[in-house]
């Protein structure tokens, strides 16, 4: 009686110790979600890829230099249950994202939003 309970506790330490995708996240920590930026550019190219999708976006500084910034998305399926297809951004369009910048000063972003040019704005 006793080995059976000692491999019931074992088999359910084991279920509950396992990892499940379905609980898995992908920290935001290094970004600053508190204090949004807004950063309006000319999409250089998308990266329609998992977990997480990239826009690369050229955008002018205070100086009028061009910059690429990094706007990290969601993965394509959140995207798709938000209104976006593969297309919906792409190299050329000019967009406005706003997220939280990354704490170390990288021109990075984790975008909670999109603004295409046409005024539609999307969740990101």
């Amino acid at each position: 009686m006793r080995i059976k309970i000692a491999i019931l506790v074992a088999g359910l330490l084991l279920v509950v110790a396992a990892p499940s995708p379905s609980l898995a996240h992908h920290s935001v920590s290094m970004y600053d979600m508190a204090n949004p930026t807004t950063v309006v550019g000319v999409v250089g190219r998308v990266e329609w890829t998992n977990p997480h999708a990239y826009v690369y976006l050229n955008v002018k500084n205070d100086k009028g230099v061009v910059e690429e910034w990094a706007i990290e998305i969601n993965s394509p399926n959140f995207l798709k249950h938000n209104g976006w297809t593969n297309s919906t951004v792409k190299a050329g369009d000019t967009i406005t994202c706003t997220g939280g910048r990354a704490k170390d000063g990288a021109r990075s972003i984790r975008c909670t939003g999109v603004k295409l040019a046409n005024g539609l704005e999307l969740r990101s």
